[in-house]
């Protein structure tokens, strides 16, 4: 049992950041090569769209493993008390990561769509700092999302 949960925790992990790491660091600097051009840009869209799902499903499997596999290792997941620190460091990083995921996924990206539809010269301050702020949100939610695996990493060492 402690074997399959561990690779199923495992797999979502590698999809869930593997496809953060495409996103960011493969198809954005892609698009951003080309000017924006449209056709680029809706393919990027249509690759987060459809990645969006398999995200929260990769979520879902990390929030249900998670908590049985500490369980299984006789940590008191109602007892924050008693958690060893690199577990609460963990944790923390990984209520971040989700809260980071859902403000991109509820509210910068559906303005992000709306925003890029605007001339640049003709967005107001507003707009354009959710535009800046879109762009530097994944970067932060990456940059989290490793630091996540090098916790995970030192909890297995423990």
């Amino acid at each position: 049992m402690y074997s399959t949960l561990v690779v199923l925790h495992i797999l979502a992990a590698v999809t869930w950041i593997g496809g953060m790491v495409f996103l960011s660091l493969v198809l954005a600097p892609l698009v951003r090569g080309r000017k924006a051009a449209p056709e680029f840009m809706a393919l990027f869209r249509s690759a987060a769209l459809r990645f969006r799902p398999i995200v929260w499903v990769a979520i879902g499997i990390l929030l249900i493993t998670g908590p049985m596999l500490l369980s299984l290792r006789s940590i008191d997941v109602t007892s924050p008390a008693s958690w060893p620190g690199i577990v609460t460091v963990k944790l923390m990083l990984v209520a971040l990561l989700l809260f980071l995921t859902l403000l991109h996924d509820l509210v910068f990206g559906p303005r992000v769509s709306r925003v890029s539809a605007i001339p640049d010269s003709q967005r107001t301050p507003g707009e354009r700092i959710v535009f800046k702020t879109a762009r530097w949100l994944p970067r932060l939610s990456l940059l989290i999302a490793l630091s996540v695996l090098v916790a995970a990493a030192m909890l297995t060492r423990s």
